[in-house]
């Protein structure tokens, strides 16, 4: 491969915008592994290392993070008067709005229906499969996230 190639990842990669989404997903996750330990003892094995790296729902809301660090950089960046500063911000209430309601209301709906396979499943001696609970966020848990990365966000910016 060419060189200009790897230079291309190299100053993709170095961009504060995209070191601040990395950054953001990374450490959500990561503080979610750390809680998982606390709350779980420490013998999760491979439970550990899917919560670290594809979790959904928990504290925080890695969603949350990501989208404010990178619409925290653009705002630095571009300013908040910006017309990409303007759709980053919309984008990001879409996804903060998605995690609080439509993927929370989904996984309560999925914890009714867990509930009704558990009772088929023992009145009938069906065996049906459980559905996963764990979709959205609560409210504490994307606020966190949201501080989350526009800290990140205001640390790379500035890079």
């Amino acid at each position: 491969m060419p060189q200009n190639f790897f230079d291309t990842i190299n100053t993709f990669f170095a961009q504060p915008l995209i070191l601040a989404g990395i950054s953001a997903w990374f450490l959500a996750q990561f503080i979610k592994a750390l809680i998982a330990i606390l709350k779980y003892n420490s013998k999760m094995g491979k439970g550990l290392l899917i919560t670290f790296l594809w979790s959904t729902g928990g504290m925080p809301s890695s969603h949350s993070a990501v989208v404010s660090a990178v619409t925290t950089v653009i705002g630095f960046q571009e300013g908040i008067t910006s017309s990409l500063f303007g759709v980053s911000l919309f984008f990001s209430l879409l996804a903060i709005r998605d995690a609080l309601g439509v993927r929370r209301a989904a996984g309560l709906q999925a914890r009714v229906l867990n509930q009704i396979i558990t009772d088929l499943n023992s009145k009938h001696g069906s065996t049906y499969k459980h559905v996963k609970e764990i979709n959205g966020h609560k409210a504490a848990e994307v606020f966190v996230g949201v501080l989350l990365g526009i800290f990140l966000g205001m640390a790379f910016a500035n890079l």
